[in-house]
C-alpha cells in the first residue's frame, strides 16, 4: 500500500484514471526535485570515466537542450537515441526531454533496417548517437555523433549554456519506444509525462527508494525496463545510476560492489549465471538490498541460493511491458519466496482485470486475458489508430497475456494468448513447461512452441540448450512428468547447440524456432 493520497482525475481525452494527488507535472519538474550534491550519473569504462552530479547532470541536459535548439529542434520534434549504455545515453535522453522534443530510444543491437523503420517511422529530425553506429543510420538521416569532435558532433551540443525547460503538458509525449516487434512491424508506444512519474513513484514507494539508493544499468538503456526501472526511478529518487555498457558476471559484480549498488533490476537468467560463474561471497555486495526481475519466475532454487549467498538482499517479481511504461504489477518485499509463480500485487494506481473472451470481468481462480488500466498506460500507438483502436479499450491495454488472480489478490501470467498450444483440447501454456524445465540444473534455457498435428490438432516441441551436454531428452521428459500433467510434457524435444535465437530487447523469437521446427 502506498501512504500517498490516491484520486480519480479525467486524462487522456475520456479516460478517469486513479493517479497519486500530489505528483510531479514533468519530468524535468520530477528531478528537478532530486538531491543537487551527490552522484546521478556515474560511467567508470576506461578510458571514458564519468561521474555527474545531479546538479551537473541537470546542468549540462539544459544545455543540451540549448543545442538541439540550435540545430533546429523545436518542442514536439522527434530525435533519435542510439547509444550503448554509457552516460551520453542518459544525457542525452534528459537534453531532448528539456528541449520539449520526443525522445526515440534505439536498441544498439538492431539491424539497420530496423532503425531506418524506427527512424523514419518517427520521422526524427535528428538522431543522437554512439560512435561506430554512424552506418546503422539511414542514409541523408540528420545525426550527431559521439565520434564527432567538431561543431556538429554530439559534445558540441553539451557547450552550450543551459536553457530552462521548455513548457510542456503532464500528457504530452515524452519518449516514444518501439516494442521488440517478432511477429511484424514494431510499434511506437507514447510514454508521456505523467506516464513515467507514476512508475517512478511506484518504484520508489514499492522498494523504498532514496538519496542514497545506485542502480546498476545492466539491461539495455533502451529497454522500457532499463529506461524507466535503473535510469529514471533512480534519479526521481535523488539516486544514482551506474552504466554497464553490457553484462558479464565479473564486470557487474565488480561494479556493484565498487559502487555501492542497491537496486537494480535483472532477468533470472543473469541471476542465475552469477550463481553459476562466481563466489558472490568474493565481492562485497553488502549494499544491494532489492533484486528485481522479470520476464519468467524465479525458481525458489534460485530464491534460496541467492538468499544463503546474500542475506541482506530481497527478491521482487515486476510484471509490466513497454505499453505500461514498465510496472504494472509489483511484489511486495519479503513474499517473492512465498509465491514464486506469482508477478505480485497491482501497484496502487493500477486497475487490472482478468477477463472472458466476450469481456466480461472472471472471478479469481479464473484464467483469462489480463487488461491494464491506469495512469501508467499509454494513450496510443504512434500513428497507428488501427493497432491503438485494437489494443486498447476504454482505458484498459489488452495485454494478450492469459492469467489470473488468487484470493488475496496476486497475479499469476501462464502466458501470452497467441503462443497457447490447443493438444486435443488440452491447454497448455508454453511458459509454464518452460519454468518446469528451468528447474533443471542442466538447462541453460527452453522454449516451447506448438506444431500441427492431424489427430491432436496440435503437439508441443521444446527447444532446449544444455548446460550440460550428458543431459538426454530422457532425462528431461521424466523431469517433466515429475512437475507436469502428461499432456503438457513435450511431445518432442529439440537440443540446440547455440543459445536459443533472441531479438534486440532479448525475448525469444519463437517464430524463428516455428520455422526451424
Amino acid at each position: 500500500m502506498t501512504g500517498r493520497a490516491v484520486r480519480r482525475e479525467a486524462l487522456f481525452g475520456d479516460r478517469i484514471l486513479r493517479v497519486y494527488a500530489d505528483r510531479p507535472k514533468t519530468i524535468p519538474a520530477m528531478l528537478a526535485a532530486a538531491a543537487p550534491d551527490d552522484d546521478a550519473l556515474v560511467d567508470l569504462r576506461e578510458g571514458g570515466a564519468a561521474r555527474l552530479s545531479h546538479a551537473e547532470l541537470d546542468r549540462m541536459a539544459g544545455a543540451i537542450a540549448a543545442g538541439l535548439a540550435a540545430r533546429g529542434i523545436m518542442p514536439g520534434d522527434r530525435v533519435g537515441l542510439l547509444f550503448r549504455n554509457r552516460w551520453r545515453f542518459v544525457a542525452g535522453l534528459l537534453g531532448i526531454i528539456r528541449a520539449g522534443a520526443i525522445a526515440v530510444p534505439i536498441s544498439v543491437r538492431s539491424s539497420a533496417p530496423e532503425v531506418a523503420y524506427i527512424l523514419g517511422d518517427a520521422e526524427a529530425a535528428l538522431t543522437l548517437c554512439d560512435e561506430g553506429l554512424e552506418p546503422l543510420l539511414p542514409e541523408g538521416a540528420a545525426f550527431a555523433s559521439a565520434g564527432d569532435d567538431g561543431p556538429g558532433g554530439f559534445d558540441a551540443l553539451a557547450a552550450h549554456s543551459p536553457v530552462p525547460p521548455a513548457a510542456a503538458e503532464e500528457t504530452d509525449v515524452a519518449v516514444i519506444l518501439y516494442t521488440s516487434g517478432t511477429t511484424g512491424r514494431p510499434k511506437g508506444a507514447t510514454l508521456t509525462h505523467l506516464n513515467i512519474v507514476h512508475s517512478c513513484i511506484a518504484y520508489a514507494e514499492a522498494f523504498a527508494l532514496g538519496p542514497a539508493d545506485r542502480a546498476v544499468v545492466a539491461v539495455p538503456a533502451s529497454h522500457v525496463t532499463g529506461l524507466v526501472a535503473c535510469i529514471f526511478a533512480p534519479l526521481a529518487a535523488g539516486g544514482a545510476a551506474v552504466m554497464l555498457e553490457r553484462f558479464e558476471v565479473e564486470g557487474f559484480l565488480t561494479i556493484a560492489a565498487a559502487e555501492r549498488m542497491s537496486f537494480t533490476v535483472l532477468v533470472p537468467a543473469m541471476y542465475n549465471l552469477c550463481l553459476m560463474r562466481a563466489e558472490l561471497s568474493d565481492y562485497d555486495l553488502s549494499a544491494w538490498r532489492v533484486g528485481a526481475f522479470g520476464g519468467a519466475p524465479m525458481p525458489v532454487a534460485t530464491i534460496e541460493r541467492l538468499g544463503a549467498a546474500l542475506p541482506g538482499l530481497t527478491l521482487a517479481q515486476a510484471y509490466g511491458s513497454t505499453e505500461t511504461t514498465s510496472p504494472a504489477t509489483i511484489m511486495p518485499l519479503g513474499l517473492q519466496i512465498e509465491r514464486p509463480a506469482s508477478v505480485g500485487r497491482p501497484v496502487p494506481t493500477a486497475e487490472i482485470v482478468v477477463v472472458d473472451p466476450e469481456g466480461r470481468e472472471l472471478p479469481p481462480g479464473a484464467s483469462g486475458e489480463i487488461w491494464i488500466g491506469g495512469p501508467m498506460v499509454v494513450p496510443r500507438y504512434w500513428r497507428m489508430p488501427e493497432k491503438t483502436a485494437e489494443s486498447f479499450h476504454a482505458g484498459f491495454w489488452k495485454s494478450g497475456d492469459v492469467g489470473r488472480f488468487d484470493e488475496e489478490g496476486f497475479l499469476y501470467v501462464h502466458d501470452r494468448i497467441k503462443d497457447m498450444i490447443n493438444r486435443g483440447g488440452y491447454k497448455v501454456y508454453p511458459a509454464e513447461v518452460e519454468n518446469a524445465l528451468a528447474y533443471h540444473p542442466g538447462v541453460a534455457e527452453a522454449a516451447v512452441v506448438g506444431f500441427a498435428d492431424p489427430v491432436l490438432g496440435e503437439k508441443s516441441r521444446a527447444f532446449v540448450h544444455l548446460s550440460d551436454p550428458a543431459v538426454t531428452e530422457a532425462d528431461l521428459r521424466a523431469f517433466c512428468r515429475e512437475r507436469l500433467s502428461d499432456y503438457k510434457t513435450p511431445d518432442l524435444f529439440t537440443f540446440t547447440e547455440a543459445p536459443l535465437p533472441r531479438n534486440a530487447n532479448g525475448k525469444v523469437m519463437k517464430h524463428v524456432l516455428r520455422e526451424a521446427g
